[in-house]
């Protein structure tokens, strides 16, 4: 069963768990309307619908696609074939990332306004539970709407719950629809039924909590800051709210960064809030059109099984390479790696031959310095040997050529093969063109110290704050070294050393369009400076707005035609 609606949220009739469209059957029930929403039953299935629609974001290509490429940190790969990342002409209106995102924040937010209207007429459940249901469904709207302002900027508020179609919509300022989303976070973290954190007995994976609501405030209020609707107290209350993540949650830093993405570790005691995934085919399997499939681990996974002695198989991935990691990215962010560990638990550089049938043979001439025992029309190397390595520092042709692997400095890194952002490898699927089953990791401690050290910086607190949280998230990054305070800076010089910290911790985790956008250094980044000389041709100041999908604006036939972003 799959049915199609138009992009305008109030056309949209609410599918329960509309992840999982293509293998339900359809049932009476399945439609969350206003008398199912009053029931004992409705009420919780709406509030699962609501998490479920999680799944259709983060994880998917298209969240993936507008925070990860066209930024200063990744390009498009040899399999990447979206206008999007390079700001060209054929970005425009009709793009349909941009109008799946749309789609899926406003479905959601409708079926969170069902389960937060209707609890009032719920019987049979204690007013605290319906208290707890309410809070983590403003927790939930709260990140929709955050995803909508920060994409779009005014965007249309719909506070009540649709049941039925509308053929009209305006759009709500910008500072209005903040107003909004800091009054859901401030009620769902006063309400006293919701769990302190991921720690607190008997929360389940992936539900909200007190902890999540002040984090991702503290970014809401970051993000405001650096917005048309800033006022004069934002960051203050961005630096409040990440320290009471901080100081009351019970959390804390894992001691080495590399444990962090380590597979089954996505509830560690650095974790706040993740979307979950799933094994299960009818919810999150390979050919589940639905948009809810967990896709990260492919995104970044390069050509390897070009490379003689290499083959394809789940340990290493499919080989999808949407993306590839920009010169300033692996070179200048992560340029320091004697003190900081990150680059290679961040990147894969090595893989190790798994295909005797196509390891290459050495052919005469042997290459001058060829290794000892070299033999031509003997293999190079062995399986389980060397195949592929990169060393991140120059090589010379020589070099090279006598290597008995694929020898590639930075200079030789292409759009097929380079290095191999790794945080969402799963080798535990079952088959390598399976998707993720892994919960993908949305919020953490890491970016909370780091949300309060730019709150801090920029007004919010003083210096020494600012110090003393990113230092923090630095010191980490030293580990096993014994005085990780060799990793402690001075001063922060500027907003762009926290973008460049924020790089090395958090690249790839769909965050990156947004911070650059939030503090107004996209087209600096991108353009001016060149980090991204594929995205800097063609980016304009008005593309740090997507525009508002054309299927929204021509579903809107009642009254004032729906206005679009400058520029587009």
């Amino acid at each position: 069963m799959k049915k199609k609606y138009s992009c305008l949220f109030s056309l949209l009739l609410i599918l329960f768990i509309s992840a999982c469209n293509k293998q339900l059957r359809e049932e009476p029930h399945s439609i969350l309307t206003p008398e199912f929403f009053a029931t004992t039953q409705g009420f919780q299935r709406g509030l699962d619908a609501a998490y479920a629609g999680t799944r259709n974001l983060w994880g998917t290509q298209n969240l993936f696609t507008m925070t990860v490429i066209g930024t200063d940190e990744f390009y498009t790969g040899k399999d990447g074939n979206n206008d999007i990342n390079k700001y060209n002409s054929n970005y425009n209106t009709s793009n349909g990332t941009v109008a799946a995102i749309w789609k899926e924040c406003y479905t959601n937010i409708n079926t969170c306004n069902g389960v937060i209207e209707y609890a009032p007429k719920v019987t049979g459940l204690s007013d605290e539970q319906k208290g707890k249901n309410v809070a983590e469904a403003k927790f939930l709207r709260a990140n929709f709407y955050f995803l909508l302002v920060q994409f779009w900027g005014d965007v249309t508020l719909n506070r009540n719950f649709q049941a039925t179609p509308v053929t009209s919509a305006t759009r709500t300022p910008l500072a209005e629809v903040y107003d909004f989303i800091i009054q859901d976070l401030n009620d769902a973290i006063a309400e006293p039924a919701l769990p302190l954190s991921p720690k607190s007995a008997g929360v389940l994976p992936g539900k909200a909590t007190r902890t999540a609501a002040w984090h991702v405030l503290a970014k809401v209020y970051l993000a405001r800051a650096g917005s048309s609707a800033k006022k004069a107290d934002d960051y203050k209350n961005a630096y409040l709210n990440a320290m009471e993540a901080i100081n009351k949650s019970g959390l804390s830093l894992l001691p080495d960064f590399a444990q962090v993405f380590a597979e089954g570790n996505e509830a560690s005691n650095e974790v706040i809030w993740t979307v979950q995934h799933t094994s299960n085919l009818a919810y999150n399997g390979p050919n589940n059109s639905g948009g809810s499939d967990n896709v990260l681990n492919h995104m970044w996974v390069p050509k390897y099984e070009d490379v003689g002695g290499m083959k394809r198989d789940v340990l290493y991935g499919r080989p999808y390479i949407r993306c590839v990691p920009t010169p300033w990215l692996t070179e200048v962010a992560f340029g320091e790696r004697v003190n900081d560990t990150r680059y290679n638990k961040t990147f894969q550089t090595v893989w190790y031959s798994n295909n005797a049938a196509s390891i290459p043979k050495w052919t005469a001439p042997l290459p001058p310095g060829a290794p000892a025992g070299a033999v031509v029309g003997q293999p190079k190397f062995s399986v389980g040997d060397t195949a592929i390595f990169m060393p991140g520092k120059p090589a010379t042709p020589a070099q090279i050529a006598a290597s008995r692997y694929l020898l590639m400095p930075p200079n030789n890194y292409n759009i097929s093969l380079s290095p191999y952002m790794k945080k969402y490898n799963d080798t535990k699927r079952a088959d390598m063109n399976y998707p993720s089953v892994r919960p993908v990791i949305v919020y953490r401690l890491a970016e909370t110290y780091l949300v309060a050290a730019e709150a801090a910086f920029m007004g919010g607190a003083g210096a020494t704050d600012a110090l003393q949280n990113i230092n923090m998230v630095r010191r980490r990054a030293a580990y096993p070294n014994a005085n990780p305070a060799v990793m402690d800076v001075a001063a922060i010089p500027s907003i762009d050393f926290i973008l460049e910290e924020r790089s090395r911790e958090l690249c790839g985790e769909l965050t990156r369009w947004l911070d650059l956008v939030r503090t107004n250094k996209l087209i600096d980044r991108v353009k001016t400076k060149n980090y991204n000389p594929e995205a800097a041709a063609n980016i304009k100041e008005f593309h740090v707005l997507r525009p508002i999908p054309q299927a929204q604006i021509d579903a809107v036939t009642t009254g004032p035609v729906y206005p679009q972003n400058p520029g587009w």
